[in-house]
């Protein structure tokens, strides 16, 4: 079962230890491109702070953003600030994030999230969770794939793959790091078998590494859609 409290404790560790390692750069880095395409450093610790306010709305039953164009604004005003600005913003939204999830509340009722997306309140702590230690990686900083926890990947693995079950341009495939294995694509018998480490099945799933480290094993390699 998911155990929000335990959540919401990772994502304060995954919080500081982010907040740490953008403490050592200053302003001139932050306006250097990050690993996402058309983002600074600054756009992502931007969207970091906006993501958490966003989530904040979720919890309280609000739309999560005013709409699409409205969060992209947000995040190309708040990039270009100062280091300590975007620090301050980051630390100061993920207080409110934790401060609205301690209000109490059924933590099993339905939420909406962006796009009409909905999901159990339970599995909002972890979805931050996501946002906070993928962009850390993202930032490019020497926080890699390879230094997430091991409970966040499996984790990670396990939801991405279900994202892509049912897709019609994914074949019916089989994941494993060698000690846990999963499904994703289309139903059916596996077709192909995905395997290597466990950071590089998470980076494939995420977008974030081509899957050239891996081995697919009955076919080539599939195309994911974008997440």
């Amino acid at each position: 079962m998911i155990d929000h409290v335990r959540d919401l404790a990772s994502v304060r560790d995954a919080t500081d230890r982010l907040l740490t390692a953008a403490a050592k750069l200053n302003n001139d880095s932050t306006a250097e491109p990050s690993r996402l395409p058309g983002w600074t450093r600054g756009h992502v610790l931007a969207h970091l702070a906006r993501n958490a306010d966003a989530l904040v709305n979720v919890l309280a039953g609000r739309p999560m953003y005013i709409s699409g164009d409205a969060r992209d604004a947000d995040i190309e005003r708040d990039a270009p600030r100062p280091l300590a600005e975007q620090l301050t913003d980051v630390r100061e939204a993920a207080e409110r994030f934790q401060e609205q999830a301690a209000i109490p509340a059924d933590w099993s009722r339905t939420i909406t999230m962006r796009n009409g997306v909905t999901d159990s309140a339970s599995r909002v702590p972890f979805r931050r969770w996501v946002e906070v230690d993928l962009h850390h990686v993202d930032l490019g900083i020497g926080y890699e794939l390879e230094d997430l926890p091991e409970e966040f990947v499996r984790r990670e693995i396990a939801f991405l793959a279900a994202r892509f079950s049912g897709n019609p341009d994914v074949p019916p495939t089989g994941l494993t790091d060698g000690t846990h294995a999963w499904t994703t694509g289309r139903d059916g018998a596996p077709e192909v078998t995905v395997s290597g480490p466990a950071s590089d099945v998470v980076g494939w799933l995420s977008g974030r590494r081509d899957g050239s480290a891996l081995t697919a094993e009955g076919g080539l390699l599939p195309s994911l859609p974008p997440l």
